[in-house]
């Protein structure tokens, strides 16, 4: 028996189900919650839990919130929509791209000591402990505060065996970057995945990546953007990799805000109309178009249940 750490407290990872690895409840700024109340957080409550009740009558049984504090994290409100949706919820500690000013030139192990904390003892006073460590680095690659924010989490990693999950700009080859940096602090690195991969369809850096033994996310559907391949092409990458070997070793997700207030509502509204199907665009078209593609059930219950499920586990 494996547990896996929900904002309700530990499950058994074979209750994890249809697991989605990568998405947002609530993404806003660092502070806002408590300088500025009015935020809207009981309108992100409800939108929150309208659509992971909609996914969980879609079978989905299981989410990873990967919104950090620098995202305006709000631990109360993941706890809320999770609660009344009956969906689990595994919520991150780490860092995104908005890197605190007193992380900026600190000592990687006083910030792991602050993410081992989130996870053995829980975030803000609430008892709710994350589960997973959440980095980021985008276009540009890795600045020199993002390597101290790289390894202060591979330190938190070792010291307590969470895994690390990565935002990256796959176009500029991002995730080697991070994988030279973990690779220089020793962990496993079977407990890192490699977000955003399917930003771009190079396959070999792809199935680079893999060779170093990660796991990567296909975990931006649909795209987000005109510049990068769409759904499509991802999935018909996907499916390369897949006859490739490598099935074992592939994460999904869509990376969906359900509620954002760090863009503009025009460009909200334009990513809405992109995606109406929210966190069920996988199942409702992604898994399909796999199966026109040749892929078999046992090949689509194991992306979706069992390499979450593993990943969480520490399986290979």
């Amino acid at each position: 028996m494996s547990n896996v750490m929900t904002v309700l407290g530990p499950i058994d990872t074979a209750r994890m189900g249809f697991t989605l690895v990568h998405e947002h409840i609530l993404v806003t700024s660092a502070g806002l919650k408590d300088t500025y109340p009015p935020i809207p957080r009981q309108a992100a409550i409800d939108e929150g839990i309208h659509r992971l009740k909609e996914a969980k009558a879609e079978g989905i049984s299981t989410i990873v919130d990967l919104t950090t504090m620098d995202l305006g994290r709000d631990v109360r409100v993941i706890e809320a929509v999770s609660r009344a949706s009956g969906v689990n919820v595994i919520c991150a500690t780490g860092t995104w791209l908005e890197i605190p000013r007193a992380f900026r030139m600190a000592d990687p192990d006083d910030i792991a000591r602050l993410y081992v904390r989130e996870m053995r003892e829980g975030i803000e006073g609430t008892g709710i402990r994350a589960g997973v460590i959440k980095v980021a680095n985008d276009v540009g690659g890795v600045t020199e505060p993002g390597e101290i924010i790289l390894r202060a989490a591979a330190r938190a990693q070792k010291a307590t065996g969470k895994p690390i999950i990565t935002h990256t700009w796959a176009p500029e080859r991002v995730g080697d970057q991070q994988i030279r940096i973990f690779e220089g602090e020793g962990i496993d690195l079977n407990r890192v995945c490699v977000g955003h991969s399917n930003d771009t369809t190079d396959f070999g850096y792809m199935t680079g990546l893999l060779k170093k033994g990660v796991w990567i996310g296909f975990d931006r559907y649909p795209s987000h953007r005109p510049d990068v391949p769409d759904w499509k092409a991802r999935t018909e990458t996907l499916k390369k990799l897949m006859d490739a070997g490598w099935m074992r070793r592939l994460l999904l997700s869509h990376d969906d805000p359900m509620t954002m207030l760090i863009t503009s509502k025009a460009l909200f509204a334009e990513r809405i109309k992109r995606n109406p199907d929210h966190v069920c665009f996988i199942k409702r078209r992604v898994l399909p178009y796999l199966k026109d593609l040749g892929a078999a059930d046992a090949e689509l219950q194991q992306l979706v249940v069992e390499n979450p499920r593993r990943f969480f586990e520490g399986g290979k």
